[in-house]
């Protein structure tokens, strides 16, 4: 797993920035019932999505979590005085605080089922009955656009995607959260290019393929063949899940 302290500077700017951030804020809020409340982005990161759903809902007070310092601290600097820094498997927050509970980008993350299960039945349980919580799922598929990229690395290793969408579901629905919609947003300037796509490589993005081993050495090579080196491909497109608190 990347080093998400490490990668907080760089973050924004490898993964779309403010244009990707912004369809993605758009399409949470597109799930989420337009009302005064609460809101926690559970997972948040460097609070660039954070922030941007503070600025489209003003009658939404927002609170952002994340575990890592250095993404706390971004987050905290984008969002005064609404970040707390705390483990997303154990929130500390009263049950039924909020009435909306997001994780975008957060449960491909959690590998052990027990970590995914953890991190659902928090969400149920700082929502009010009747809260909406949205999540995305099958982060890792996204990338998957039917590439030359695509293509060379299909034979990779993959590991079993935690936030599978059926799985999500249903441990969504032994914590209490009843399915209610779905979305879709491009990942605006996530495209990948050949050479952006060896670097990844080597810096250990693909978790199964460890930097400096010869097997990711050879996709490295077959990836550097490809032609229209810095051209990038399609942009991912993300899914979103809703769900209402039951009870």
């Amino acid at each position: 797993m990347l080093d998400y302290d490490k990668e907080a500077e760089s973050y924004d700017t490898l993964r779309g920035g403010e244009p990707r951030a912004r369809a993605a804020a758009d399409a949470v809020l597109g799930l989420i019932p337009d009302h005064e409340g609460r809101l926690l982005d559970n997972g948040c990161g460097t609070g660039i999505v954070t922030r941007l759903l503070a600025g489209a809902r003003p009658g939404l007070r927002i609170t952002g979590v994340d575990v890592t310092p250095a993404m706390t601290e971004r987050a905290a600097a984008r969002l005064p005085g609404g970040v707390v820094r705390a483990d997303s498997r154990r929130l500390p927050f009263p049950d039924g605080t909020f009435d909306a509970v997001t994780t975008v980008w957060l449960l491909h993350l959690m590998d052990d089922p027990a970590d995914l299960r953890a991190v659902l039945a928090e969400a149920a349980r700082v929502l009010r009955p009747g809260g909406t919580y949205v999540t995305t799922v099958d982060k890792a598929k996204a990338h998957d656009v039917g590439s030359d990229i695509d293509a060379v690395l299909g034979p990779r290793p993959r590991r079993a995607a935690s936030d599978d969408p059926a799985k999500v579901d249903a441990y969504a629905a032994e914590a209490g959260l009843v399915r209610t919609g779905q979305a879709r947003f491009t990942g605006v300037g996530q495209g990948r290019s050949p050479r952006r796509t060896v670097k990844d490589l080597r810096r250990g993005w693909f978790t199964l393929l460890p930097p400096g081993e010869p097997r990711t050495e050879e996709f490295a090579e077959r990836l550097a063949r490809l032609p229209h080196q810095d051209r990038p491909r399609a942009d991912p497109v993300f899914t979103l899940h809703a769900y209402r608190r039951s009870g």
